[in-house]
């Protein structure tokens, strides 16, 4: 077993960051949130010459979600995740994708649906699945304990957190999330995030001014829905 690496491939309008997780001894990975721009994907995984296992979903937003279903049909494998939570978000995505005039996306259901406390893996590489609502309702999170390592989708940002005012979103739930869900995995953690670079857990705890909301209690004069990732 080699150890677990990342290639990130941004896709759609909205610079999503569909992710490869893959191992560089046996070749083997998944794709993490194929969001849009196929093609790309694919000419990608073909390039590295990489054998794709599973795809896996974060949650069912447009720009997360919206090329899951053609990818599954080009490679043949399993769509898991996200929790079921997100079912009316991704069979609204072909909607959605008109409100925002990016073609080509599709709903989509996955094989299998994730709750808190599952676990996913590929070839030795195994993934703890932490159910983390608030930006969506059946938005799920990651981690790899073996190499300290997490995909936080869009919980998580460097230096923000992901949108509450788009429909199913709830501030402190996603606060909540970040409190109980993300924060106990350790401040070494680094993490992949669904838009923009990513980050460490410590230095976000730290740093982060939506994250001294959870510290203090009170009210944070940043406001989720006025932050600059323009996420969905």
């Amino acid at each position: 077993m080699g150890m677990l690496q990342a290639g990130i491939i941004p896709v759609t309008p909205f610079q999503q960051n569909c992710t490869v997780f893959f191992d560089p001894e046996t070749q083997e990975g998944v794709v993490v949130d194929p969001g849009g721009d196929v093609p790309l994907i694919l000419q990608a995984i073909e390039k590295s010459g990489l054998t794709i296992k599973e795809i896996w979903l974060t949650h069912g937003h447009l720009d997360h979600a919206g090329g899951a279903r053609d990818l599954k049909e080009a490679l043949g494998v399993d769509i898991v995740g996200p929790h079921q939570d997100d079912l009316p978000l991704l069979q609204r995505i072909e909607a959605q994708a008109e409100k925002y005039g990016i073609p080509g996306l599709r709903n989509v259901l996955p094989d299998r649906w994730l709750k808190d406390g599952d676990k996913v893996s590929f070839g030795a590489h195994d993934f703890e699945v932490y159910h983390a609502p608030g930006h969506a309702p059946g938005h799920v999170i990651y981690f790899n304990r073996a190499q300290n390592f997490a995909h936080l989708g869009d919980v998580l940002f460097n230096g923000s957190i992901g949108r509450t005012d788009l429909p199913g979103g709830n501030h402190q739930q996603l606060l909540d999330s970040i409190r109980d869900k993300v924060l106990p995995l350790g401040d070494d953690v680094g993490f992949i995030c669904g838009h923009g670079p990513g980050s460490r857990i410590g230095d976000e705890r730290r740093s982060n001014p939506f994250l001294q909301e959870i510290r203090t209690g009170g009210a944070s004069s940043a406001k989720a829905s006025g932050e600059t990732h323009k996420t969905m």
